[in-house]
């Protein structure tokens, strides 16, 4: 056991759920609800020094285990049953060391349940990977990011991804401290409403109700469009429309898209032919879309014919669900994808790693919540603000679950809102990844 190496002594979890104020409609399915997991794991160093991290997550089942046999309430258990066997495999794991060189250990040896997918497990995953990195930097008195390089790590990148990494380190590809502010990427619902005349029935808790509300109220610059990928003219009909109302709301400013079919489109010729039309509808409003989210299906094994070649000389193309691993990542951009959508959603130790190998190969990056609130949103703006490269931060949750941001607000202010349309990344410097203050640490 080298001394910056350290032993998982204890893990707890426990579930915490909410309410959405709106639903938010994923793949044709409106959601209305979320089931954090929260994560304690307690670490010792080989000097004795003990530290507690915490880790959490939205469970997102919809999105990571859709399914037209299983209910919501079926997934949902499905993937709290998950957290009940990690929670035994971190709690008997034996192997001592760096969070990256544990946590890859682990991932490659989830659990697989039968018919649920993998993804799902490393939902679930990413809460426990998320403490254990917490913990880590905690034990030493340090932020994580600063826990990337040497001393702490130094590992081949090699030995964690393919040949072609030999020689390369981590650090390189980390940044070291946050950016100091980030682009608000704001997401417009299929279901949520652009002007007055849109809204059928008003929320009325004195929040924004349409998104000429959001756009004044939070300065709002860059804007994540929700489209349905099976119905060409709506598709069209929405982005040229968002397009039409953000221009008239402040005219002066200098708007980005991003467009998410999740995945729903048939092919890559119904992709291509949105973008025709909207170039020819509204020429200002595609100049502005900064890249195309995972428009067809997730499982690109069985769908090799999905090529997006055609779109990616277009617009940069990335996958989101279809990313899992390396090997995943590959054959994505021999399939034409040009880019990686990152989540927290899949772990830290997975992120980090992965961000090296899509600089290496020139890919374009973004990264993407999963409607993360409190503790789920700092881990994903720090991925964003460390990761060099990326061009704008979700934060989907002051929209759709504020309430769960709450007692989060006022020790970040600017992280969980804004009137600038920038969340304040650079203050995410404290211990570990920088959600709670460390609750234990003394030596034995």
């Amino acid at each position: 056991m080298r001394p910056t190496d350290v032993r998982i002594r204890a893990v707890n979890y426990a579930f915490e759920d909410f309410r959405y104020r709106t639903p938010l409609k994923f793949g044709g399915v409106p959601v209305t609800e979320v089931t954090l997991l929260n994560v304690t794991m307690t670490v010792e160093t080989a000097a004795g020094a003990v530290a507690e991290g915490f880790g959490s997550m939205p469970l997102g089942n919809v999105w990571a285990w859709p399914s037209r046999e299983l209910t919501y309430g079926q997934t949902l258990e499905g993937m709290k049953s998950i957290a009940a066997k990690l929670a035994t495999v971190y709690s008997d794991c034996q192997f001592a060391g760096h969070p990256i060189r544990i946590g890859h250990e682990i991932e490659r040896g989830l659990p697989r349940p039968e018919k649920m997918p993998r993804l799902a497990v490393l939902v679930v995953n990413s809460a426990f990977d998320a403490a254990l990195h917490d913990a880590y930097g905690k034990a030493h008195g340090l932020n994580c990011y600063h826990t990337y390089e040497s001393p702490f790590f130094d590992d081949d990148l090699g030995e964690y991804l393919n040949a072609d990494f030999t020689g390369e380190k981590l650090n390189r590809y980390i940044a070291r401290g946050p950016r100091r502010t980030m682009p608000l990427y704001h997401l417009v619902g299929a279901l949520d409403p652009l002007t007055p005349a849109d809204v059928v029935s008003p929320v009325g808790d004195g929040g924004p109700e349409t998104l000429i509300d959001w756009i004044r109220r939070d300065g709002l610059t860059h804007l994540k469009i929700k489209l349905n990928g099976d119905d060409l003219d709506w598709d069209v009909r929405r982005i040229v429309s968002v397009h039409t109302v953000a221009s008239q709301t402040v005219p002066e400013r200098d708007y980005r898209f991003s467009l998410d079919f999740n995945e729903r489109c048939p092919n890559v010729e119904y992709l291509l032919e949105v973008l025709r039309r909207v170039e020819a509808d509204a020429p200002v409003g595609y100049a502005r879309i900064q890249y195309v989210e995972q428009p067809t299906a997730r499982d690109l094994r069985a769908n090799p014919g999905n090529r997006m070649h055609g779109a990616a000389k277009r617009k940069p193309v990335v996958i989101d669900e279809s990313l899992l691993d390396l090997e995943s990542l590959l054959m994505a951009r021999d399939l034409g994808y040009t880019g990686v959508a990152f989540k927290a959603c899949k772990g830290q130790t997975q992120s980090l790693l992965l961000a090296a190998a899509t600089q290496k190969l020139g890919m374009f990056r973004c990264v993407q919540d999963l409607t993360c609130p409190g503790a789920s949103l700092i881990h994903s703006a720090g991925l964003a603000a460390h990761i060099p490269g990326v061009a704008a931060i979700e934060a989907n949750s002051r929209q759709f679950v504020p309430a769960a941001n709450e007692e989060w607000e006022g020790r970040f202010p600017g992280l969980f809102n804004t009137t600038d349309g920038t969340l304040r990344t650079g203050q995410l410097t404290g211990l570990g990844l920088g959600a709670k203050p460390n609750d234990l640490s003394h030596q034995c």
